[in-house]
């Protein structure tokens, strides 16, 4: 039986949602993978675009806080912002694993240059994508 993975964020918005779409798209026959913040800020247009450039589809996705995953138990829980983190609600018999990522709207927000924003989107996507390849060696570690 597969293992429900969540990937938590403050939004929803952005990194859990590239997460998500990471997941579903290396790891699918291994977990089975949601997303969800502690808010709901919507989907972000530009982790959507930089998705669709490695061909993962994120665009149908929904920006979730963790009272809409309904009965779903979660065997792992991916924190992936500070915030999140610190205010992770309990998940009964779910393993919290942190690992942090840099926020892309947060870094790029007094910037103007689009080619220059998109660079930050790009490599927290890369970042995110080994993380996912390596979802088993972060289980174990903690």
């Amino acid at each position: 039986m597969k293992k429900n993975v969540l990937f938590l964020c403050t939004g929803n918005s952005c990194r859990s949602q590239m997460a998500e779409g990471w997941g579903k798209a290396l790891k699918s026959d291994q977990f089975n993978f949601y997303s969800a913040g502690t808010k709901k800020h919507g989907l972000n247009p530009r982790a959507i675009q930089v998705m669709k450039e490695v061909d993962v589809d994120i665009s149908t996705h929904t920006s979730n806080t963790t009272d809409e995953l309904g009965e779903v138990e979660m065997d792992y829980v991916f924190t992936v912002c500070s915030d999140a983190h610190e205010n992770c609600p309990y998940f009964p018999g779910g393993k919290v694993v942190h690992v942090g990522f840099d926020d892309p709207p947060r870094l790029t927000k007094d910037m103007t240059q689009e080619e220059e924003i998109l660079k930050i989107y790009r490599r927290v996507r890369d970042e995110i994508k080994e993380m996912v390849l390596n979802i088993e060696k972060h289980i174990e570690e903690k």
